[in-house]
């Protein structure tokens, strides 16, 4: 330091020690990007949320029981729960919840047969109330017992079974009480409301009409046909070879289950509706050659009080052989009449069921219930007593088991 050094003013002096440190533009805009990303991590750390941004809706849900809320229109909401196929009772979610899907729908599991996997489907809700089943009036009841799913048949207390308490009586012909007999099935029916009511409209009420479980006025349409004299059937889908290509639909009977997962599925699938003689099966060429799958199934429907009708289309079938070893009423196609979709083929399968009528005093014709089929045989049902044959429901053809 110089002697000018020490005479400069104080000032002076501490200005010539300052330092100057420029500052940038893109420094000051990477500071504030620095400090923008260290709080969007502290915000991503303490506040945990799983949806990312994404838009959601908060709905308040009461978890604990008590009395419903009403509506505005002062009616409580339905009791709705989510069901699981492989156990007999509803899914809690937490103590005091239930899992409930919309009001009019319950939801059911599809187990892939091939793969294990499970998806959820949601289908419309049979009624779960004994009271307010179809025709469930003081008769009926005593044929019905609650499951976990609703309300399925049973043998009554006085042992009247439900296939004999729900049949037709059989028209004989005037003067010819030995004529040969044939019972139809039009099967494939509650899917669609304009086929079924064609069905139940210009079919003769000697015609048996089998229901699939899945349309959304099954159980109105079923009832419709009892009261127009037509006995009802519950077809049961079940597995077959190609499934899962080709799937029956939700709660489908499959070898992969256990008994008592395919019984719960049964039991689901008889709660749709009431009223039916009997079960059919839908498609199950592989479940029905299935002595271990096939023949609980079976023994529960004797048990019930029902009948049991073969489509005849799997020459594998056990049918026959189970029904005969359980004292199950038990019948078997002997024609498939809509097997081509022509009219004149279907013609022609009419013309055999009638000679095997002839030959054997009994025979049975299954349709899938096409629109085609359905006219078809309701003109051939017109004139079928010129031929000298009886139409008769498929209680009357059906073997009858042996009394006890």
């Amino acid at each position: 330091m110089t002697t000018d050094d020490l005479n400069a003013p104080l000032g002076q002096h501490r200005r010539k020690r300052r330092l100057s440190i420029p500052i940038t533009t893109s420094q000051v805009m990477a500071a504030v990007l620095t400090l923008f990303l260290g709080v969007f991590v502290v915000w991503a750390v303490v506040g945990n949320n799983p949806f990312g941004g994404e838009p959601i809706v908060v709905v308040p849900i009461n978890l604990h029981p008590g009395p419903a809320a009403k509506s505005a229109d002062g009616q409580a909401p339905p009791k709705v729960v989510a069901v699981n196929p492989d156990a007999p009772s509803a899914i809690e979610a937490a103590p005091g919840q239930t899992v409930a899907p919309p009001a009019a729908t319950k939801t059911v599991t599809i187990i892939d047969g091939k793969t294990g996997e499970r998806k959820e489907v949601a289908i419309p809700a049979p009624t779960n109330d004994v009271a307010a089943a179809p025709d469930a009036g003081p008769l009926d009841q005593k044929f019905l017992e609650m499951s976990a799913h609703g309300a399925i048949p049973k043998i009554a207390a006085d042992g009247v079974r439900p296939a004999d308490a729900f049949a037709e009586p059989a028209k004989a012909l005037p003067g010819k009480p030995d004529a040969p007999r044939i019972a139809i099935v039009v099967n494939g029916l509650g899917v669609s409301d304009s086929v079924t009511a064609d069905a139940i409209a210009k079919l003769p009420g000697a015609v048996t009409l089998g229901f699939m479980p899945y349309g959304n006025d099954v159980a109105a349409l079923a009832e419709r046909a009892r009261a127009r004299g037509h006995e009802v059937l519950l077809q049961v889908p079940m597995e077959p070879f190609d499934y899962p290509d080709n799937d029956p639909g939700p709660q489908t009977l499959l070898t992969s289950l256990t008994p008592q997962q395919n019984l719960d599925r049964l039991y689901w699938l008889m709660s749709r509706f009431q009223g039916y003689v009997g079960l059919a099966g839908a498609m199950g060429a592989r479940f029905t050659a299935s002595e271990p799958s096939f023949a609980p199934v079976l023994r529960e429907v004797a048990k019930r009080g029902l009948i049991f009708v073969d489509d005849g289309a799997n020459p594998r079938s056990l049918a026959g052989r189970i029904a005969g070893a359980n004292n199950l009423p038990f019948a078997k196609a002997d024609v498939t009449i809509d097997a081509v979709t022509t009219a004149s083929e279907i013609d022609h399968a009419l013309g055999r069921l009638e000679m095997a009528a002839r030959e054997r005093s009994i025979a049975v014709g299954i349709s899938s219930g096409l629109p085609v089929a359905i006219d078809h045989i309701a003109k051939w049902a017109k004139i079928l007593a010129d031929h000298g044959i009886q139409l008769v429901p498929i209680t009357a053809v059906a073997l009858k088991p042996k009394q006890t």
